[in-house]
């Protein structure tokens, strides 16, 4: 009986299946009720006890092995078959796939970097989370100053440590974190998240973006301030912007100002987005105040430098006209395609 098992073993793994004709013929002469196998299930009652057990298995096995080959072979015929009366309809819209984008505030901080890069600047990386050393004493923020308060700064549970921790308010540690570690000549922006306990509204968020920037060496001075700015803000808005520095104050550079762009929407000649006065503010500046020189281990006395910094989302209201601070994080489609 193994015998004949094995002789039946050998025709169905030989046996030829391409063509319905061939997948029926097989079907016939093993699986149908005449078939080889059914046969051998017939003869299989009159096997002795002892070979039984060998024996049903080997004719399980037998069983399976031809029902297998019969469903592949099915299987590949009626998928040839398929291709084969298959017509295709070349006058139908052809498929579409929606290809993702690079959203609004990525392709500005993209944008930006590339054009600081063009005049020597690198890219320097920073933390999100900081202590309040890096955060505010090293940039000359004394302790009374309201922006170390509660109401606009998200600290973190640190107790036991020296300095409180707190999500950075700015990204100008990474400056300090950079002359900590580097001489002079430094040229460098720092791009990244920022962090401020403030109420939601159509111009201002918890979390937003900003690009800083930092030179410092020998002779450096406000008209070089001036000069850097003004090329980033044609570069950045257009070639016929106006511009204007006017006089501010900020605890980590002194003299310090603030650049205004001319309105977007009126031309200089005043309406509600700029407060009808013609302008628009983009970024604040100054030169490095010594005392954040003397902080990071440079000398005052021979290097001088100068720092700026924008907000990312309110530099785009102005740019592309959005009323909103909010819909750069409302995910509409309808607004995202418009970048």
């Amino acid at each position: 009986m193994l015998e004949k098992i094995e002789n039946i073993k050998s025709e169905i793994n030989a046996f030829v299946v391409n063509n319905p004709d061939t997948l029926e013929q097989f079907r016939l002469k093993f699986l149908s009720r005449k078939g080889l196998l059914n046969d051998l299930f017939e003869d299989f009652k009159n096997v002795d006890k002892s070979q039984k057990g060998p024996v049903g298995k080997a004719l399980n096995e037998l069983k399976n092995l031809a029902q297998g080959k019969f469903d592949s072979a099915k299987e590949i015929i009626e998928n040839s078959s398929a291709g084969e009366n298959k017509i295709d309809d070349y006058t139908l819209p052809g498929r579409t796939y929606n290809i993702g984008t690079k959203h609004l505030i990525t392709q500005a901080l993209e944008d930006i970097t590339k054009i600081f890069e063009r005049i020597g600047f690198k890219v320097a990386g920073g933390f999100e989370i900081e202590n309040e050393y890096y955060n505010f004493d090293a940039l000359n923020t004394p302790d009374y100053h309201p922006s170390r308060d509660m109401q606009d700064t998200f600290y973190l549970n640190s107790e036991g440590k020296d300095k409180n921790y707190l999500l950075r308010t700015q990204t100008s540690p990474a400056q300090i974190h950079v002359m900590q570690n580097q001489q002079p000549p430094v040229r460098i922006i720092s791009p990244g998240k920022c962090y401020r306990n403030e109420a939601i509204s159509a111009r201002s968020l918890s979390m937003f973006h900003q690009v800083e920037g930092l030179y410092v060496d020998k002779g450096v001075t406000f008209r070089e301030l001036k000069g850097t700015l003004d090329y980033f803000a044609k570069e950045f808005f257009g070639k016929d912007l106006k511009t204007r520095l006017r006089p501010s104050f900020f605890p980590f550079t002194e003299p310090s100002g603030e650049m205004d762009v001319e309105c977007y929407l009126c031309k200089g000649k005043g309406c509600r987005i700029c407060k009808y006065t013609g302008w628009l503010e983009i970024l604040g500046c100054g030169m490095v105040d010594p005392n954040v020189f003397v902080n990071v281990g440079y000398d005052p006395e021979i290097y001088t430098g100068y720092a700026f910094g924008m907000g990312i989302e309110r530099t785009l209201m102005i740019r592309h006209g959005v009323p909103d601070i909010r819909m750069f994080y409302e995910n509409d489609i309808r607004f995202l395609k418009q970048f």
